[in-house]
This record gives C-alpha cells, structure tokens and sequence, in this order.
C-alpha cells in the first residue's frame, strides 16, 4: 500500500443509533433500507412528561431518533457509587461503555489499552445537563462542583482519559453538528505529528432519555412529517436523533506491523470554516464546503474524482442539500464512480434518512457508516426518496436509493468521501478507503487452546459466550488461535468465568453454546482451571504469528439510573396535586441527648457522602471507602453549613475508620477547636489543583 507515511488505520469501532444497539443490527438496517426513526403515541409522550397543551398543536410531530435504554450504565465497571452514576449525564455514561467496546473490538482489553492513547469527542447540549445545573437541591447533596463534572459535556473526554487510564492528548470537540468528524481530524493529525501512537474518536448526542417529538415551524429545518428525505424534491427538513460513535485509530504502518484488526484505512482529511462568505450564521456555504473536500483528497495524494462513494451531511433541508449539493458536484467534477469514465457517477447518500440527525454524533455515524458498508462491499440506500433532486441531473453524483454491490476496480482500492458541516460553518471531509486484504490463516491450530471468557455476572457471560459462538460458525470466522490471543490479552478479567477447549472453530462454537447454556467443557486444563478459580493467569505462548481479531464485544446490562429532566410525568403531577391523608400521630419516644443525636447526624452526613449502605460501612477508612479530594471539599461544607463545625483536610487522611472520624468531628463540635479549618481544606485543594 502506498503513502504508509500518511495513513490512518481505523483498527476498531463501536457505536449505538435508533434501532440499533450495535454495529451488526446497524448495518442490517442500512443494508436493508430501514427507517429507524421512532413515532410515539400520544400515550406515550404523556407518560415521558410531554406538554398536553403542545401535543394538540396541529404542527406537533411525534417522532425521533431516538436511543433506547440510554439511562442504563454499569457503574460499578467504572468506578461509580450510584449517586455518582445518577447524577453523571447519560452522554457520559453511554460514551464510556463504547469507548470500551471501541478498544475491545481493537483486540485491546480496556483497562490495559497501549501507552499514549488520546482521546478526541465531543457531545450535545442535553437536558440532564441543564436540569442539573438548575437544581439547588442537587448541587446541596453533592457539592455544585460535582455537578459540573459530572454533567458538563466539556468533561466527556477527560472521564474516559481517568476510567481507562489513557495517559495522552485528552480533547472535548465542538463544531456543531461536525463535532464527532472534527474530532476524527484532530485525531488523525495528532498520529501524523506524533502526539499520540493511538487515538480514540467519535461523538454522542443525547438531548433527552425521553420520549419527546418537535413542533415543526414552517420555514424551519425540521421536517414536518417525521421522515428525512436527502436530496429528494419532497425533502422538508431534518428530524432530530441520537447516537453514539468512537473509532480506534493508529497509524497505518503501525497497525500492519502489530497485526490490529484494520476495518479502514483513512486517506487524508480536512476542516474548512466558511467564514463570512454566506447568508447568514446558520447558513452553510459552497466555497468552503468545496475546499475542504479538495484539500482532503490532495492531502491523500489522489483525484476526488477516483471517489466511488460520498456520504454527505444530507440534513433533508432545501437550503442544505441545495448549497451541499453544488459543493460537492465542484469538488467532484469528471468522477464517474469508476475512474474509468465508463461509470454512471459518483454514489451519495445520507445516513439522516435512516436515523435522523444525530448532532455531535451525526459524522461518527456517517463515517461508521461508510466503514461498514467498504467492509461489506455493498452501497447501502438513502430510504424514503422517490424523486431524486433534478439538479442531480447535470452532476457527477448520483443518489443510491437501492442497495448495491460495491465492486473491485483495477488500479484503485475502493474509495470514499465522508462530509459533515456544523451550524456556525465547521466543514470537515474524510477519504477513506477499503483495508488491506489480511491473509487467511489456517483454522485447525497444532494443539487444543483454551478460550477464556468473562463478565461480571452469569447472564452475561452466557451472553457473551452465546455471541461468540455466533461468530465463530460465520464464514469468515478467525482462525482460533488469533481468537485465543484476542480473548487472553484483549479483554478485562472479570469475576463471572468460564473456559472452553477447543481445536477448531466449529468445536469451539458448539462447546461456547453449551456453556452459554449453563454446561460446562468437559475437557478441563490446568491453566483454565487457575483462570476458573479467580487466578491471574501467564498463558502460554501461543504458535506462530498471532494477531489480533473482531470478536464481540462486553455485553453491557447495567440497570436504570434515570436521568434529569426539566418536565415532570403527568403521573408525577397528579400525584403532587392529590391531598395528602393525614397519619396517626407516632408514639412520642424519649427525646435522645444531645450528643448522640449529633453523632448520628455526622455519621448520616458522611454516609450520604460516600454513598455508603449504613453505619456497617462506617468501619472503612475514608479512602477505602471511595472518598477524594471533592468529596473532602463538599463533605466539610456541609459539615460547616448544617452543623457550624469546621474540619481539617488532616482528618480525612489519617488511617483511621470513619466511626473514628465520625467521633473525632463530634468532640471538635463539643471543643470547638477546629475554627477556620475549611479555609485551610479550599486552599489546599485550590494549590493541588
């Protein structure tokens, strides 16, 4: 392969759109032209806190893009309490979970990922975000800073960076609805500099967990049908979705020479801002538009013309489409989708007709988009389009509305643009091409290997065994030795563990699906065994070269942790407007003394704190217990504010339990001896920080 130097392997991917948990139903639903965009009943709505009032709008439309289950998170996998995990804002929680998933589907287990990772996302504005950041009560419990970084999208990038310990460049992006491909760029251009030896890149958009439709304005850039119809005649507007997306990019000659799993190679890259060459501030803009595709097919050292495929930024909006439209067709004057001349023209598309538009997630999602479809060598649909624009007519473009196979050419890799543009004029565009062919490797390996599997609890890793066994009866299943490699170094043990023997692919599947089914490999081995037991294994070497392959990734289950919002379910209001009955008056019981009341306060203050599960828990020291240098902070404010005692920063770092803290704050109370100790706790936490 050409220009190594300048390349961009994308060595793993993970993502969740409308109708699609993963990147296996993803693609199902492109390849197949489905529509994935949710229309709700009214029932429904009500029931998610909707405005009666605003769903009698006759110009209300119900539908969305919409992610299910986005208020589920394991917690405990990175590090929560379940206050933490409550208050965190699902963008951050469904985030982490695929920037694990991302690194798993590298062959690389999570919490050990390669040195010198970055990590490049950005997010949209949410509602937990700001319901947070209005609530009084909120910011009491935890402390005002905690909610910030707990909620504020700025800290997106950061969290992955401190739960999977990656210790390079750690960047929030924000160009609007270019964000996730901006982030792509600054990613590739950190490999090519050197800044980083792999990198993390992608986006999320969940502005609400919520059941929730739009109300369409005319003139406006939603559609007033719920449906999103790129470059067709009927085209009225965009529909609001969600998603998530992260890549795992290295450079290309590096991928190749430590045997990563290449899904992509991306070519070249480039951001353009239109500046004030257009009608207004939301308005896109040709001339850039047009540059920042020229300039990524210059800096991958090709024609725009040898593109077979664009996927473009296609909101379904007139001004959009008309402007992207023009762009392109410059940009890609004399391709015929061949390179030959011979060709019919160049393919484009927009993912928004399937999923909606996903914001700071949108180019994640083209882009993943555009991976799959180079990996599967077939043109996925743009849905819900009869009437292709006319001006495609006189252009080198031409609108995929069915699927198709996606051929070889000689000479040529397959080739495509992928294009986003954010409101307030961010253009970025991608060229990416097809993987190197990897070479076959024989199945049957000299000797019977150990598959090690793991998860935190038995139905996962019924799960996890079930996918795998799936996998390995496909066609193009890996060879079992690269398996084995995959599952003993790219995964995190965990406590819920099982083994299989095997010496082909079909054994292995067949003994997987047993233990999927709760039957354990009757063929046993030492090391499997040590590994059954909880034991940290050294695996044997295996033979030959082995590399790493796609597998399926975790199969995450965490339960409901809820997310803010700024409306309340009629439910929820009925229930505050019905009268309250009156109770019977509890027995007076005896008045308890003073000091013991106080101590039992303390003791509750610091259990809500640390999120504890009652005064058992008290027998921890406060580091043990999960306690830092914020809780610290938040802990002695309202140790001041609610009971007027000042604590020293000392207290919470001597070894000692916190019943014996608990204590200690009740004689400083009693002695009033600690005064000015939270000034002294705020400038050291200030000089640390």
């Amino acid at each position: 392969m050409q220009d190594l130097e300048s390349a961009v392997a994308v060595v793993g991917m993970s993502g969740r759109f409308p109708g699609a948990p993963d990147l296996e139903s993803y693609w199902a639903n492109l390849r197949d032209g489905v529509c994935s965009l949710f229309t709700f009943s009214e029932k429904e709505l009500l029931a998610d806190g909707a405005d009666a009032a605003e769903l009698r709008n006759p110009a209300y439309v119900a539908a969305q893009g919409r992610l299910p289950d986005a208020d589920r998170f394991e917690a405990d996998l990175f590090g929560f309490s379940r206050t933490e995990a409550a208050a965190l804002d699902p963008q951050h929680r469904v985030l982490l979970e695929t920037a694990w998933a991302a690194l798993e589907d590298a062959g690389h287990a999570p919490l050990n990922a390669p040195s010198r990772t970055g990590v490049y996302v950005g997010g949209s504005p949410t509602e937990h975000a700001l319901a947070a950041g209005t609530d009084p009560a909120l910011a009491a419990s935890i402390g005002a800073l905690q909610v910030r970084i707990l909620t504020d999208r700025e800290f997106l990038a950061p969290w992955i960076s401190y739960r999977l310990g990656l210790d390079g460049p750690s960047m929030t992006v924000q160009t609007a609805c270019s964000t996730s491909l901006t982030a792509v760029h600054l990613a590739v251009q950190a490999l090519l500099l050197g800044e980083c030896d792999t990198a993390l890149a992608g986006g999320v958009a969940i502005g609400s967990v919520r059941k929730q439709g739009y109300v369409h304005y005319q003139g406006g850039i939603f559609s007033s049908d719920g449906r999103c119809r790129p470059f067709d005649e009927k085209a009225a507007g965009t529909v609001p979705g969600s998603g998530v997306g992260v890549l795992v990019l290295r450079r290309l000659e590096d991928s190749l020479a430590d045997g990563d799993p290449v899904r992509a190679v991306i070519r070249g890259t480039a951001v353009t801002n239109d500046g004030s060459g257009k009608v207004g501030f939301t308005a896109p803009g040709v001339d850039q538009q047009t540059a920042a595709i020229t300039e990524a097919w210059a800096a991958a050292g090709l024609e725009p013309s040898a593109a077979q495929y664009v996927e473009a930024h296609g909101t379904g909006t007139e001004l959009g489409d008309r402007i992207e439209l023009e762009a392109a067709s410059a940009a890609f004057a004399g391709g015929d989708g061949t390179g030959t001349g011979t060709g019919a023209g160049i393919g484009i598309g927009s993912v928004k007709s399937n999923i909606g538009h996903a914001d700071a997630a949108a180019g994640a999602a083209s882009l993943i988009k555009t991976i799959l479809m180079l990996e599967n060598a077939t043109l996925a649909p743009t849905v819900d389009v009869t009437s292709p624009v006319t001006a495609l007519r006189e252009s080198p473009l031409r609108l995929v509305t069915e699927a198709e196979e996606w051929p070889d050419r000689a000479g040529l890799p397959r080739l495509a643009g992928v294009t986003s543009v954010g409101i307030g004029g961010t253009n970025v565009h991608v060229v990416v091409q097809a993987a190197p062919e990897r070479p076959t490797r024989p199945d049957t390996p000299a000797h019977p290997l150990v598959l090690p599997v793991s998860a935190r609890t038995e139905p996962q890793l019924a799960a996890l065994a079930d996918r795998l066994a799936r996998r390995l009866r496909e066609a193009d299943a890996p060879s079992l030795a690269d398996v084995a490699h995959t599952l003993r170094t790219g995964r995190v043990a965990m406590p819920v563990r099982g083994y299989v023997v095997a010496a082909g692919a079909r054994e292995a599947a067949d003994k997987l699906t047993a233990l999927a089914g709760g039957r354990r490999d009757s063929t046993t081995d030492p090391r499997g065994e040590a590994w059954l037991s909880g034991e940290e294994v050294t695996w044997s070497a295996l033979d030959g070269d082995v590399r790493r392959v796609s597998l399926p990734t975790y199969p995450f289950a965490g339960e409901s942790h809820g997310a803010l919002t700024l409306r309340r379910p009629a439910a929820a209001e009925a229930a505050t407007a019905a009268p309250t009955l009156a109770q019977p008056s509890p027995t007076p019981s005896p008045s308890p003394s003073p000091v013991n009341e106080l101590d039992a306060t303390v003791a509750e203050l610091v259990i809500e704190a640390l999120d504890l599960n009652g005064a058992a828990d008290l027998e921890q020291t406060y580091f043990e217990a999960g306690g830092d240098s914020l809780t610290a902070v938040h802990l002695a404010g309202r140790l001041r504010d609610e009971l007027g005692i000042d604590v020293p920063i000392q207290l919470f770092l001597e070894p000692i339990t916190l019943k014996d803290m608990t204590n200690r704050i009740v004689e400083m109370k009693q002695n009033g001896d600690a005064d000015g100790a939270l000034d002294a706790l705020l400038s050291e936490f200030e000089a640390e920080s």
